[in-house]
């Protein structure tokens, strides 16, 4: 006895999840694996804090330069995206290699290449999920949001765990993970039962994202979500490791810092669920209602009381990131349809490039005002912003779009 068609259909969209989800995850290895061995390459390569901190940023400005170039040629509209996929994982998979036989400033363009080629995995991937969901889509794309954030947390526990790791090993096993991921793209990736157009080259789509209202709104609320995430995750090892309490939470900085981070896989399947159930809007609002909330509150707890500061500390790590994959369905919801790749590709390139500036500004602004204490208030903006966008789109006629009309 075979089971319905739409139950078919669904289980397949689950298997495709799965799928991707694996292949992703093995590529975006590659984008933290400079980031697990800093202190070596530090000691290696005689590295000044202004060079350690450029092998970070030079993968968020290659996204960056990726995505917006990818998003002006419309190249995630124009091409198969499991094409794409395959030949974007293939060179990151190279240029993270390259950290093997280069040297420091060899090593700064490989990792803004790495950025490039995970532009091309990271957008498409999104697109390619949703063409598997109509119905469920946000929870589908908070799965895939949610494998991501596991990722980046591993060099966390990698620092907890294992000081004693050869950097060349890691290099190497990120390398492969990248690989095995453009075989799985090349071999068992498919576009589903719901494909969106096929677009012609045209740049001045581009602009419909800054010209239409909703989706300016959505991108607005995106902005204001990165502004905050990106730097929270890169520094709050740095708050944690300048705190006073004893006894430290979880045994160590580093491991607080793996936990924080790793717990927003727990926002990101909440935010799934409930952006399908009570819409869109309210979910992304709520989420950046609480995690502002935490930036505004957890210098309070600096010194402790140790539980206090780590349910804080979870709690802003769950709701940091759960909104995350809803901007990005949204536009999926509220783009053209030949155009949602661009459209993806254009939100994250701004939103990346925010968290340039966000990740450089704020050990400036904890210097500015004598500590980390109270530094986090700078992120602030982001999640009121962002918040006050999100409920300004859910006014909007347009948002009837969103998840079947739950705003």
């Amino acid at each position: 006895m075979t089971g319905s068609p739409t139950m078919t259909r669904a289980m397949a969209g689950w298997r495709m999840l799965a799928i991707i989800c694996l292949g992703v995850v093995g590529v975006l290895a590659t984008w933290f694996s400079a980031t697990a061995i800093v202190p070596e390459l530090i000691r290696v390569w005689q590295l000044t804090p202004g060079q350690a901190a450029w092998l970070t940023n030079a993968v968020q400005l290659g996204f960056v330069a990726g995505a917006l170039g990818a998003s002006l040629v419309n190249l995630p509209d124009i091409l198969p995206m499991h094409r794409l996929m395959t030949g974007a994982a293939l060179l990151a998979a190279l240029s993270n290699a390259a950290l093997l036989v280069v040297g420091p400033e060899g090593a700064m363009i490989a990792r803004f290449i790495t950025g490039v080629a995970l532009a091309g995995v990271y957008p498409p991937a999104l697109k390619l999920m949703a063409t598997w969901f109509v119905k469920g889509r946000g929870l589908a794309l908070g799965v895939l949001i949610g494998a991501l954030t596991f990722g980046s947390s591993m060099p966390h526990l990698v620092r907890a765990v294992a000081d004693g790791v050869d950097w060349h090993v890691v290099v190497w096993a990120t390398s492969a993970t990248a690989l095995g991921g453009a075989l799985v793209f090349g071999l068992l990736v498919r576009e589903g039962p719901n494909p969106f157009g096929r677009a012609t080259f045209n740049p001045r789509q581009s602009l419909a994202v800054f010209t239409d209202r909703p989706l300016l709104l959505a991108n607005i609320g995106y902005f204001g979500h990165m502004w905050e995430l990106y730097a929270m995750w890169a520094w709050i090892l740095a708050f944690a490791a300048a705190s006073n309490v004893e006894p430290f939470p979880f045994g160590s900085p580093s491991m607080l810092s793996f936990l924080v981070v790793a717990s927003g896989v727990i926002g990101c399947l909440a935010g799934g669920w409930l952006s399908d159930r009570i819409g869109r809007c309210l979910t992304c609002a709520g989420m950046m209602i609480v995690s502002g909330a935490c930036a505004a509150l957890i210098g309070f707890y600096f010194d402790g009381p140790p539980l206090v500061l780590a349910l804080l500390a979870l709690l802003w790590g769950v709701t940091v990131i759960g909104d995350s994959a809803q901007f990005s369905v949204s536009v999926t919801e509220l783009a053209e349809s030949a155009f949602v790749g661009t459209a993806l590709a254009l939100q994250m390139g701004i939103g990346f490039g925010l968290t340039v500036v966000s990740i450089w500004a704020l050990p400036l602004f904890a210097e500015w005002i004598g500590g980390w204490q109270w530094a986090f208030l700078f992120l602030l903006p982001g999640p009121l912003i962002g918040t006050c966008a999100m409920l300004a789109l859910r006014r909007c006629p347009e948002a009837a779009a969103l998840a079947h009309g739950a705003r």
